[in-house]
């Protein structure tokens, strides 16, 4: 790591950002993952009263896996729990292994409970705001879509990540990766098509250089 990793990395993680501004929506959307900060955030807006209720969606992943013998949407319910959500405002999903399969199994759960879901709060990791809202907006009829994550900015998200269990490299390699699957999963028909401005494009070039491809593919 070096401050040129750190300014190309920077670039990615800004770019990352929806930033969109957020409203009472039908329903606030959990994605699971390795980054229990995402469900400390579910919860916080739930209890904000922005929505009725919540779908906290994740199976097992590449990282947790490895990390808990638990699935995510257990791991992140016990969370939101113990922060006061009531339990009946609480939906598990629990066999999600990707963001498309957190998409298209909780759109599937809310509509066989027969709940009507027109506009919703998605709640990832800081550097998946964005392909969240590609692949929801591709997989999901709703009429309005709002990302957020958990509020805390680049260099402190770096220094504090998922309680030292993934390094500071192994993070930007994520980002790096997830950079490369809005255009790849765009081009698939997975997710919606983002303009990446060519100076998102160069800093990705430059960490592959770097090294950074841990999490591309192949």
């Amino acid at each position: 790591m070096n401050k040129e990793v750190e300014h190309y990395a920077k670039i990615i993680w800004d770019y990352h950002h929806m930033n969109h501004e957020l409203a009472y929506a039908d329903c606030i959307l959990v994605l699971g993952s390795h980054d229990t900060r995402v469900a400390k955030r579910g919860a916080e807006l739930c209890l904000m009263g922005l929505a009725p209720f919540m779908v906290i969606s994740g199976g097992f992943g590449k990282i947790t896996k490895k990390l808990w013998n638990k699935t995510e949407a257990e791991k992140f319910a016990e969370i939101v729990l113990s922060m006061g959500v009531p339990e009946d405002k609480v939906l598990l999903e629990t066999k999600a292994s990707n963001t498309g399969e957190n998409v298209i199994f909780s759109r599937d759960l809310i509509n066989n409970r027969g709940l009507e879901v027109n506009s919703i709060i998605a709640v990832h990791k800081p550097y998946m705001e964005r392909r969240s809202y590609a692949t929801i907006k591709k997989l999901w009829d709703v009429k309005k879509i709002m990302v957020t994550s958990p509020q805390i900015g680049f260099e402190e998200y770096l220094n504090t990540y998922c309680d030292g269990e993934i390094t500071r490299e192994e993070v930007i390699s994520i980002m790096v990766g997830d950079l490369q699957r809005i255009k790849i999963y765009a081009e698939k028909g997975f997710q919606v098509y983002q303009d990446i401005p060519q100076d998102v494009w160069r800093a990705f070039d430059k960490l592959v250089e770097f090294g950074f491809t841990s999490h591309l593919i192949k």
